[in-house]
C-alpha cells in the first residue's frame, strides 16, 4: 500500500495531525474574518469553530496522501453582506493563507526555542519531525492557496481586484479554469507549471523564517 502513498508510511500520522490543524485554522480564518466584516453565513452554518469535524472534507483529506493535493470544505461567504464587498472579499480570501503563514511562523519559533534551550536533545525524534512538517505544510498551503487559479484563494483575490465587468467574464469561464487547475495538479503538466513555482517559493519562505529566528535566537 505504501507505494501508492505520496509520503513515507511512518509520516502519515504526523502529516494527518498537521493537516488537521492547518486546514481547520485556515477555514476558521475565512469564517471569522467574514463574520467580523458583517457576514454571518458561515456562523449560521456552524463553521465559525475550531472543531475540525466541521471543516474537513474526507475525500479532500484522503487525496493529500494519495495524490499530494487535497482540500477542506469551503466556507460559505456572502460578500454582499460586507459594507465594501470587494475589499471584504479580498480580506476574507487572504486571511486563509495568512493564517497558515502565521502557523508556520509559530511552528518555526517553537522549533528554534526547543533547539536553543537544549530541550530538543531530550525529545523523541518524532516531536521534532512534527514541527518540521508543521512548518513545511503550512508554508505549502500559504503558497499554494495564493496561486491565481480557481478555486483557490488567490483566484478570488484577483477577481475582487479587477473591475466588475472583468469579474463577470471570469465567472463565466470559472468552471473551465477549475478543470485546467485539476489537470495541472494531477498530470505531468504540473511539473512544468505549478510545481516549479512551489518548489522554488516554499523553500524561500522556509529559509526566510529560519533566518528571522536565527537573528534573534
Amino acid at each position: 500500500m505504501e507505494r501508492f502513498l505520496r509520503f513515507p508510511l511512518e509520516q502519515i500520522p504526523l502529516i494527518a495531525a498537521v493537516l488537521l490543524i492547518a486546514f481547520t485554522v485556515h477555514e476558521f480564518a475565512h469564517a471569522y474574518t467574514a463574520y467580523k466584516l458583517g457576514d454571518s453565513t458561515a456562523k449560521n452554518q456552524g463553521r465559525l469553530t475550531l472543531n475540525p469535524i466541521h471543516h474537513l472534507d474526507p475525500i479532500g483529506t484522503l487525496l493529500i496522501f494519495i495524490a499530494g493535493f487535497g482540500w477542506a470544505r469551503p466556507v460559505p461567504v456572502n460578500r454582499y453582506h460586507f459594507k465594501n464587498p470587494r475589499l471584504g472579499g479580498i480580506l476574507v480570501s487572504l486571511m486563509g493563507p495568512v493564517s497558515n503563514f502565521l502557523l508556520a511562523f509559530i511552528g518555526m519559533g517553537v522549533l528554534y526555542l526547543l533547539i536553543v534551550t537544549g530541550v530538543a536533545a531530550s525529545l523523541p525524534a518524532l516531536v521534532m519531525k512534527f514541527f518540521d512538517l508543521f512548518v513545511y505544510f503550512n508554508v505549502l498551503l500559504f503558497v499554494f492557496n495564493l496561486l491565481p487559479l480557481p478555486p483557490l484563494d488567490g483566484y478570488r483575490i484577483v477577481e475582487d481586484l479587477l473591475p466588475p465587468s472583468v469579474r463577470a467574464k471570469m465567472t463565466q469561464y470559472e468552471q473551465f479554469g477549475s478543470l485546467i487547475f485539476i489537470v495541472l495538479v494531477i498530470t505531468p503538466l504540473g511539473g512544468y507549471t505549478i510545481y516549479p513555482i512551489i518548489r522554488t517559493v516554499v523553500p524561500f519562505f522556509i529559509e526566510s523564517l529560519q533566518n528571522v529566528f536565527t537573528m534573534f535566537l
